[in-house]
């Protein structure tokens, strides 16, 4: 059938132009046992990159297909054609990714992007949907499915929010060129927080506590950092850590000794904008208030620049994810793994904001929408996806304490091994397994299905979705004179 296709011109629209999949078709032009490696159900496109990824796997086509029909269910082989790609796709993945330094691999990038492209165009009858003379590109039900099952890349909190962002100026379709331009952006900013300098004095301090430096800001002299206490001002250097933010003072040749705002405990932490000023003036918003029952006075920090109130927007951002991880860590008592899985999903979601930083200067961003913890906490049904994280981290150390072991069905890749893999180590071991969920689970994504943390998601999308019909309905009705209760019950009533 294979030489079949070839033979009549079917590739020749692949052929036309040198795209990722070209040397594939041309291998399989020459491969005599291509024929036993292609799936009849599936598109070229979806072809090739299920070849792609028997490779990684080091097995067959085939071989992966029996796979799927013997481990996925009924209701899961009914799409075969999309769910066997997802279910290659994410067995891939979850080895891949498990490799240090994949994220600068370039053929590691393509492939991610060429998974979210046969996703779009996976069955045979879809392969007029995909003309690869065009510059390639996907939409954000494809990038959602694909981009979460590597946690460095997107998570499903914050997934639609990402594309929106690096779609802005793309009419909502993710190009290869863009996706390309973030990847590259997150590699340099892991290699800046894996080689951020401190003093000795912090070192000492930190190491002690196990905590890991996610951004410093103040070393350069044009970026000053501010320490306003009372009616004393100091310039200095400021450190966030996973559990603390540091201030040292700066002297004539060096650093102070640092001054630690703790975030990880419950000290009714107050952390928020704030304006300054010459001789308390308040004119300027430039400046973060911390205020907690540890100190005697509110601790307010000001990141002074000619326009705009950016860097400070984004160091309230980062302050508030890594007070907020501990909030969700301290109210639902997660421990040990899951404890340390939690803090890196918030480090890797300040690495995806730094990156977005690097390659969107122009375009005004909101932080606090790429951070899942932030996110959540502004979300009306935030506390639900909270909820769901804290019951699927409860079950997996349950299943860790009765020596459970996954089944050969279970393909994943937690946050924790992720940050472990880009060089950030924890004092706990992860598990890469989560026998917890049924279905065939990588990360927070099921093959096929919807996980728990996805329903739990689009529920509270659906909410903030309904809160602001209700605002426009009220909002449209005061000009009309209509009872305002009453027309958010109506809304309510739907």
């Amino acid at each position: 059938m294979l030489e079949a296709l070839i033979r009549e011109g079917s590739f020749k629209w692949l052929l036309s132009k040198r795209s990722s999949f070209a040397e594939e078709v041309e291998e399989l032009q020459r491969s005599p046992s291509a024929g036993r490696n292609w799936i009849p159900e599936l598109s070229p496109v979806a072809n090739i990159v299920v070849r792609r990824c028997s490779k990684i796997l080091e097995t067959s086509s085939n071989e992966l297909l029996e796979s799927f029909n013997a481990e996925a269910s009924d209701s899961v082989k009914s799409q075969h054609a999309r769910n066997f790609l997802e279910y290659c796709c994410f067995r891939a993945l979850a080895l891949s990714t498990r490799v240090m330094g994949h994220l600068a691999d370039k053929k590691f990038r393509r492939l991610t992007f060429d998974m979210m492209v046969a996703w779009e165009a996976p069955a045979s009858a879809s392969e007029c949907l995909v003309n690869l003379d065009d510059d390639l590109s996907v939409g954000v039900e494809a990038f959602s499915r694909i981009a979460p099952a590597v946690p460095i890349i997107a998570n499903v909190i914050i997934c639609e929010n990402l594309f929106n962002v690096l779609t802005i100026s793309t009419d909502g379709r993710l190009h290869f060129s863009v996706y390309d331009k973030y990847l590259n952006g997150l590699e340099r900013v892991i290699k800046r927080m894996k080689s951020q300098s401190e003093s000795s004095l912090l070192s000492a301090v930190r190491q002690s506590r196990g905590e890991k430096i996610l951004e410093v800001d103040g070393t350069v002299t044009t970026q000053p950092v501010l320490e306003h206490v009372g009616v004393s001002t100091w310039p200095g250097r400021l450190i966030l850590t996973d559990h603390a933010l540091y201030f040292e003072a700066l002297k004539v040749v060096s650093y102070d000794k640092p001054k630690r705002y703790d975030l990880s405990n419950d000290l009714k932490q107050i952390i928020k904008p704030e304006l300054t000023g010459p001789w308390g003036t308040r004119l300027f918003d430039k400046a973060v208030l911390y205020k907690s029952i540890s100190i005697s006075e509110p601790v307010v920090i000001e990141f002074p620049e000619l326009k705009g109130h950016t860097r400070r927007d984004y160091w309230l951002a980062i302050i508030r994810e890594i007070l907020y991880v501990h909030k969700f860590i301290n109210k639902y008592r997660v421990t040990g793994v899951e404890k340390d899985d939690a803090l890196s999903k918030a480090i890797l979601g300040i690495l995806r904001v730094q990156a977005i930083q690097e390659i969107s200067s122009s375009n005004p961003v909101q932080f606090e929408s790429l951070l899942m913890f932030n996110l959540c906490e502004q979300l009306p049904g935030g506390y639900f996806i909270l909820e769901t994280l804290a019951k699927m981290s409860k079950s997996r150390e349950l299943d860790r304490g009765n020596n459970l072991v996954a089944g050969g069905s279970m393909y994943s890749i937690s946050a924790l091994a992720m940050v472990s893999n880009l060089g950030f180590v924890f004092d706990s071991c992860s598990s890469s397994s989560n026998p917890s969920e049924a279905g065939l689970l990588v990360g927070e994504v099921v093959v096929g299905e919807m996980s728990l943390l996805e329903k739990a998601v689009k529920e509270s999308r659906d909410d903030y979705k309904r809160v602001v019909l209700a605002q426009e309905t009220v909002a449209g009705v005061k000009v009309d004179g209509i009872d305002t209760n009453l027309a958010v019950m109506k809304v309510f009533a739907l």
